[in-house]
């Protein structure tokens, strides 16, 4: 299935120079800085589970779009919150797959499956109704064999670190597992706080009595919250994290006064605060981070800009995180400015954003990335993580900011198996589009390769941090 020229030009010119770009970076290792595979996964190491529990099961990406077909998800065996009945047998789940399989035609996930069954699993053709318990049958035979064991597929992908996004008040007990295993992957938290910070959620009250439980600290007052949220950030670096992660809807930052953010959380318990105070208080607690930063070093990544549960139905019936999160406009000059302004000059601070309005790419980021030192801009993200939409990220951002002000590739990603297949993609398309620099004599072929190996490599570990991290002898060049 795999063309070795897959996603190059087709001028032969820019072909060839891909080619070369491409085989220099091909065998990199892997720097994974932001996902969500479960660090239970690794800590535990057990075989893996069916076909259609690993690969259909937890990725939004499969499932939306066969939902988007009319596919109920009860039929892909999405767990309900109500406990309610839903398809238990793997096979049925995989043949429902299997039948759809042709919707992905075009698509990143399209790319990455094709390439995760071939690279991974040795499948040689393309999946449909006709051969998918023969597909089945054959990824079920590989999961059986110790070679399949998470642990091991992390050192054959060539991972050398891998980042989990962990919650404010989770106890890191897999990390802890890790660490004391011997294993020498490198397995490290990110810290995330962000339902220490929805006021509006219904959880809030919870999460604020579990961080009160952590720290001791009366999280009950705005600086016993704070002082408990800064304690959980030194426990997380002590366990190895180098990033924290902030999902918010809009990019407002701003400062509150003292008796602003004491009246607005003092409601908040009461359960009485509006849309605007919650705005409001965010956008001050973005500040409140990007102080924490300056202070501990941890580099802090934000991901603005999505309109969280579009589809109230499904998010009551199956939860969040179900492919139902779409993007929104988000302006960026004037709601970063207080917060470049107090921090984006800093030496310390280290600031990657991340965006789903890719219109403001070339308006906005770039310029802003293009100037302040503190600031990184993150890949192409979500629905267009995609061979065109990395594309054209990167004519949208270099002219203004260069790559040096790019923060490299990352996964962000549940389905472990692909991590790879999206690596793979991400420097074949960076390897073209310098192809393209390179044919119409803007950069020569050797500054394109120095560019590549940082596009694909160096970039990430300089913008995490991780620079001090010892590479397993495997992963050393």
């Amino acid at each position: 299935m795999l063309h070795p020229d897959r996603y190059f030009d087709a001028n032969p010119v820019r072909r060839e120079i891909a080619r070369r770009l491409y085989s220099q970076v091909s065998a990199l290792p892997l720097v994974c800085p932001h996902g969500h595979v479960d660090p239970r996964m690794l800590a535990e190491n057990p075989r893996f589970p069916d076909p259609a529990s690993l690969i259909v099961v937890p990725d939004h990406y499969i499932f939306r779009m066969l939902y988007s077909q009319g596919v109920p998800l009860e039929k892909l065996g999405i767990p309900r919150v109500d406990g309610g009945p839903v398809e238990a047998d793997p096979r049925v789940i995989w043949q429902h797959f299997a039948d759809h399989f042709h919707l992905f035609r075009g698509t990143p996930t399209g790319c990455w499956l094709k390439h995760e069954f071939e690279d991974v699993f040795g499948v040689d053709r393309t999946l449909d109704s006709r051969n998918a318990m023969e597909i089945y049958d054959q990824i079920e035979a590989c999961l059986a064999k110790p070679e399949f064991r998470p642990r091991t597929l992390f050192e054959r992908f060539r991972i050398e670190v891998l980042c989990t996004t962990d919650a404010a008040t989770d106890t890191l007990e897999s990390h802890r597992q890790l660490r004391e295993s011997g294993w020498p992957g490198v397995v490290l938290p990110t810290f995330r706080p962000d339902a220490c910070v929805q006021i509006l959620s219904p959880t809030w009250a919870h999460e604020l009595a579990l961080l009160a439980e952590l720290t001791g600290k009366d999280t009950h007052t705005f600086d016993g919250f704070l002082a408990a949220l800064e304690q959980r950030r030194a426990f997380f670096r002590e366990m190895g994290a180098r990033a924290t992660d902030h999902g918010v809807y809009s990019m407002y930052t701003g400062d509150l006064s003292s008796a602003e953010r004491a009246d607005i959380f003092n409601r908040a318990l009461q359960g009485e605060v509006t849309e605007d105070d919650a705005v409001r208080f965010t956008g001050h607690m973005l500040m409140e981070f990007a102080r924490m930063s300056v202070e501990d070093g941890l580099v802090m990544q934000v991901h603005p800009g999505s309109l969280r549960n579009h589809n109230p139905r499904i998010f009551e019936a199956f939860g969040a995180d179900k492919g139902c999160d779409i993007p929104v406009a988000t302006e960026y000059t004037r709601n970063l400015q207080p917060l470049l302004n107090k921090f984006g000059n800093h030496p310390d601070f280290r600031m990657v954003i991340f965006t789903l309005d890719e219109s403001t790419y070339s308006r906005e980021l770039a310029p802003l990335a293009g100037h302040y030192p503190a600031l990184r801009l993150g890949p192409a993200w979500w629905f267009f993580d995609s061979i065109e939409g990395m594309t054209r990220y990167r004519y949208l951002t270099t002219e203004t900011a260069g790559i040096h002000n790019t923060a490299g590739f990352n996964d962000d990603t549940r389905a472990f198996p692909s991590i790879p297949a999206r690596h793979d993609l991400s420097r074949r398309v960076d390897a073209n589009f310098l192809a393209d620099l390179v044919s119409r004599h803007i950069v020569e072929e050797e500054e394109a390769g120095e560019m590549i190996e940082a596009m694909a490599y160096r970039l990430v570990r300089e913008t995490y941090r991780m620079e001090d991290i010892a590479l397993p002898a495997r992963a050393s060049r």
